[in-house]
């Protein structure tokens, strides 16, 4: 597939232009982009007339912001292949809103891992306006060494790839964990004590919350690493407790029901 280049949009009737630019993914035409979306990718649509919404869309959805605005994929079921679940977000955190898309109205994606291999925080303007990014600099490295295959979301990472300006002094940082195979709970605590030991006072303001995908699902790296029993995995059907988050789907058909898991040791 052929990257191309976007420039970031800024807010205010300036729409001043970044000195940053992100790869990103522009899709084919006939592309499979809804078999291809994973929960937390970022959609960009050919116009704001393409989300779909149970309701009216409120107020803060207007036009221009929603043209410079990715779109969030989330997880939800999917009532139709080509209807992509995706969540919209505004300038605060009260602002958000489930809508869909169908995927032949998207055209261009990307990905958290993206965000973190391009290193798109080191060329952003505030870089160092911003506790949270002043952890994401240290802690990327440790990341990588580590062999780890990890990406940013939330509202650092909505900010990176758009350039629109969502974050405060206390944004947390989110980063998500690729995890297809069982990681210890031994495992997960040191990394999660490894990302402590670099934290600085001057960023308390600014909580690192690392969430897991397994592939069948998402958990709070911090809620396994505790060892405290069952652990919530948010699926695309709902969230389930389960002892094993690496387990089949068919292990979640029961909501409350807890799996055995060999690497709780």
């Amino acid at each position: 597939m052929v990257t191309a280049m976007r420039e970031p949009m800024a807010s205010g009737a300036a729409r001043a232009a970044s000195t940053r630019t992100l790869a990103m993914n522009p899709l084919r035409p006939g592309a499979d982009i809804a078999g291809g979306c994973m929960p937390h990718d970022l959609l960009w649509v050919a116009s704001p007339d393409a989300y779909e919404s149970r309701g009216a869309l409120p107020h803060w959805a207007s036009e221009p912001w929603l043209r410079g605005a990715p779109a969030v994929v989330r997880r939800a079921p999917r009532e139709l292949p080509a209807r992509i679940p995706v969540g919209l977000r505004g300038r605060t955190r009260s602002e958000r809103h489930a809508a869909w898309v169908d995927a032949r109205n998207v055209t261009a994606r990307v990905r958290p891992e993206a965000l973190a291999s391009s290193r798109a925080w080191q060329t952003h303007s505030q870089r160092g306006a911003w506790p949270c990014m002043r952890i994401l600099e240290r802690i990327a490295p440790m990341l990588d060494e580590r062999g780890l295959a990890w990406g940013i979301t939330g509202s650092v990472g909505f900010t990176l790839a758009s350039g629109l300006p969502v974050l405060r002094q206390d944004s947390d940082l989110d980063l998500l964990l690729r995890l297809p195979r069982a990681m210890s709970v031994s495992a997960a605590a040191g990394l999660l004590r490894a990302l402590a030991a670099l934290a600085e006072p001057a960023d308390a303001a600014a909580r690192v919350d690392v969430q897991a995908d397994t592939g069948h699902g998402a958990f709070a790296l911090a809620e396994w690493a505790a060892a405290r029993g069952a652990v919530l995995l948010r699926t695309d059907r709902g969230p389930v407790l389960c002892d094993d988050p690496w387990a089949g789907p068919v292990a979640f058909s029961a909501p409350a029901a807890a799996q055995s898991c060999p690497c709780r040791a």
